[in-house]
């Protein structure tokens, strides 16, 4: 099977539990919720990504015709001083791409790996960490994991909905854009008042980093 990614690039996790923790993100093309075209955009089931996942003329990105291949790639990215290799596995949507042979392979590179999904699709049993980011409107395949995170406010997907799923961690994150600081207040007070849920903040983009 041949990998189309975006980009591969070494930066700081800035969101969930892992925030702040260096790691090697591998944003693979493609999603299946939307076509990453500001053209289909009012028509998709998921209308307010702020990522670019068209392509694969990012830093780091390209086709790979091989698990080991893109593994070695992923590998080149991270500093060899002792620590434990961490990869977060991400997209658009990774797991349309993401499979058993690729997770193998990077976990013969030394890495602990992490994906992030929208949990439509099921995830492979060798990934390590779990994080499961709902959309509205649509069906969850993975309904387990380590971390569900939110993305707060979205009409039809409320936080009660998904209390009762088998994950360890609750992340309430609040939605981008022009309304971000109403969204934080927001996503604060339901935290405050529901204390299994924590804040996520997009600490990336407050440090200014990828």
């Amino acid at each position: 099977m041949a990998y189309s990614v975006k980009e591969i690039y070494l930066t700081l996790q800035g969101e969930g539990r892992h925030t702040g923790r260096p790691a090697v993100f591998c944003r693979f093309a493609g999603c299946n919720l939307w076509s990453g075209r500001e053209e289909d955009r009012a028509d998709a089931q998921c209308r307010f990504c702020d990522t670019e996942f068209v392509g694969t003329d990012g830093p780091g990105g390209g086709v790979f015709e091989r698990a080991e291949k893109l593994a070695q790639a992923v590998a080149a990215k991270w500093p060899h001083n002792g620590a434990r290799p961490f990869v977060v596995c991400t997209g658009g949507e990774p797991l349309l791409q993401l499979d058993e042979p690729l997770i193998e392979a990077l976990h013969a590179e030394g890495f602990e790996v992490a994906v992030e999904t929208n949990g439509t699709l099921s995830v492979p049993d060798a990934i390590d960490w779990v994080t499961v980011s709902p959309k509205a409107g649509t069906d969850l395949a993975q309904v387990t994991g380590d971390e569900l995170k939110l993305v707060y406010p979205q009409a039809g997907a409320e936080p009660r909905q998904f209390e009762g799923l088998d994950f360890r961690h609750f992340m309430l994150q609040p939605m981008d854009g022009d309304k971000r600081a109403e969204n934080t207040q927001k996503a604060l007070a339901y935290c405050l008042a529901h204390p299994r849920w924590q804040l996520s903040l997009q600490a990336h983009k407050i440090m200014g980093i990828p």
